[in-house]
């Protein structure tokens, strides 16, 4: 089994191994420790890693292989999607809420389910967000939030990292806007990290993980 990386807190940014040293089992995994400073998370995104764990865990780094990517002129949007959206039951904004959008995410999705986006990682993205890195999709209905998404802008390719739903359909309707505002913005790929069979169904394909670095290379 390959060694894990310890980051200490405060840690020169290179002290991040080589991606090729994440692991196989669980896939990706890079380093644990460090911390969440905005500094230290946008070093990371653009060297195509990300942190990821629960409350009873250190902070751990991640580089999966295959990598889930969406280009957002290839979203798949459905019949049924395509219906709600031209009867704009929703209202989408951008921005507009981005704090209330993270403790959507955050907030546990039953009784029994904790959640990763623990307090110090909440507070992270929102300082990412101030520093004008860290993006929100809002979904409204009667003036109500239902809906949502947020993520980190890395020069042309949009890290999303989570979403959330109180009404069917509310996220799809935040991807599809979120696709679109990439569109006008030349983005060139949403990273959605682990693929999954929702964001299949929506368009999501895998890239390797060194056709992945070679991209987001391409723009920073």
């Amino acid at each position: 089994m390959k060694p894990i990386t310890v980051l200490p807190p405060g840690e020169p940014m290179a002290a991040f191994p080589p991606v090729a040293q994440a692991l196989d089992y669980p896939n990706g995994l890079l380093a644990m420790g460090g911390d969440l400073s905005p500094r230290r998370l946008m070093y990371a995104y653009r060297k195509g890693i990300f942190p990821w764990f629960s409350e009873d865990q250190p902070i751990l780094w991640w580089c999966p292989d295959p990598r889930a990517v969406i280009v957002p002129q290839e979203l798949h949007i459905s019949r049924s999607l395509n219906r709600i959206l031209k009867q704009e039951r929703f209202s989408v904004t951008h921005n507009r809420s981005f704090a209330e959008v993270v403790a959507g995410c955050a907030a546990p999705r039953s009784a029994d389910d904790g959640t990763w986006i623990t307090p110090a990682m909440q507070q992270a993205y929102l300082e990412l967000h101030a520093q004008g890195h860290a993006h929100s999709v809002e979904v409204w209905r009667e003036g109500c939030l239902v809906g949502g998404l947020y993520g980190v802008a890395v020069d042309q390719v949009f890290c999303a990292e989570s979403m959330f739903s109180r009404e069917s359909n509310a996220s799809k309707v935040a991807l599809v806007h979120l696709c679109r505002h990439l569109i006008e913005r030349r983005f060139a790929l949403i990273d959605c990290q682990m693929p999954n069979e929702h964001l299949l169904r929506m368009g999501a394909k895998t890239l390797s993980r060194q056709k992945y670095l070679k991209i987001l290379g391409e723009f920073n």
